[in-house]
């Protein structure tokens, strides 16, 4: 069995925070984000996994190589354009010619994906989507499914009377497994979509077309800034488990620093007397001067936070500047190498 990767998206919800970082390894409490989906595939006996790119894929073979630190065998492919979710799966079709799982780029899930393969096995499926329930399913494909979890209809983003309609909740968690013959029904060199063309197809044609249901696995999409702190937020309060997190990194901290228990401080940190972190993650490298407040934050690497400045609700990219005293509050987001001056309120 194999996995892809689809990591070819420009992040353009994350702006600014995706300029310099491709989306797929932004840092989620100090790791790169593909490492959560390459640690999910691994424990399911998955390790042969492609990773289809586009944008600034040189950035994301650096850092993550061919995989061996992680116990997988990473390979790359770069769309030659912008080919869609079905049609990149084609295009990387000469290296996929057994089960495939597929993976959307942007879905954190602390799913046992061993489970939904021995579902998409007992059924014979042609293909197996995760599902999950949501309370607003306007911006997702919803799956409706019959007792035996055949899914028999697919509606991407419902609007109007076609939302009215539905009677479910359950929508696509982008995990999906696909067998060879979903592979020879997409056009090669064409940009097609799962959601617009592929699934439906599939359920045109009569295929064993499955849907197995998230329950009690968490799930979240972390492609807007918002989704992307509540991760951090969700890590830090315990709803999200079953990954490794760093959490002895070796940085200066002055005995009158507040650090709580919650929070996640990397490597080389320097944090000076006085300063206060609250629920927050701190990226390596950052300098946190004395009496400076960081509370439901994020930092990124290399930052530097001058004395007395405040930070509450906030993701600050890498190597910034905040100056001494300068307000930064909720919802805030600053792209990496920010400056804020001395008493600035963002």
């Amino acid at each position: 069995m194999q996995a892809l990767i689809l990591a070819g998206g420009k992040g353009t919800r994350l702006r600014p925070l995706t300029v310099y970082t491709p989306k797929p390894i932004v840092p989620v409490v100090n790791r790169p984000f593909l490492l959560y989906q390459i640690e999910t595939l691994r424990n399911a006996g998955v390790t042969d996994i492609t990773l289809s790119l586009s944008y600034q894929p040189d950035k994301i073979e650096h850092l993550l190589g061919n995989g061996s630190e992680f116990g997988v065998n990473l390979r790359y492919i770069t769309e030659p354009s912008p080919m869609g979710t079905g049609g990149a799966y084609k295009f990387a079709s000469d290296s996929l010619r057994e089960t495939t799982v597929v993976f959307n780029g942007d879905i954190l899930a602390n799913l046992d994906l061993s489970r939904v393969i021995e579902f998409h096995e007992a059924n014979k499926a042609d293909a197996t989507l995760t599902l999950v329930p949501v309370e607003d399913v306007s911006r997702y494909g919803v799956s409706e499914v019959d007792k035996t979890g055949r899914i028999v209809r697919f509606v991407e983003k419902p609007q109007g009377d076609e939302l009215a309609d539905l009677k479910v909740n359950t929508i696509n968690a982008g995990i999906y497994i696909l067998e060879p013959s979903i592979l020879d029904m997409i056009a090669k060199d064409a940009n097609r979509s799962f959601e617009y063309d592929v699934f439906p197809d599939i359920l045109k044609r009569e295929l064993p077309f499955y849907g197995y249901v998230m329950k009690d696995e968490y799930w979240l999409d972390i492609g807007t800034p918002a989704n992307y702190l509540r991760a951090h937020h969700d890590f830090l309060a315990g709803k999200i488990t079953g990954f490794e997190i760093e959490t002895d990194a070796v940085s200066d901290i002055a005995t009158k620093a507040e650090i709580d228990k919650r929070s996640v401080v990397g490597d080389d940190c320097t944090i000076k007397s006085g300063a206060r972190i609250l629920n927050s993650v701190i990226g390596p490298g950052v300098y946190i001067d004395e009496k400076a407040t960081i509370e439901n934050s994020v930092i990124w690497s290399h930052t530097r936070v001058s004395t007395a400045a405040e930070i509450r609700g906030a993701i600050i990219g890498r190597s910034c500047h905040i100056g001494r005293n300068a307000t930064v509050g909720e919802g805030t987001v600053l792209g990496d190498k920010t400056t804020l001056t001395d008493y600035t309120k963002a």
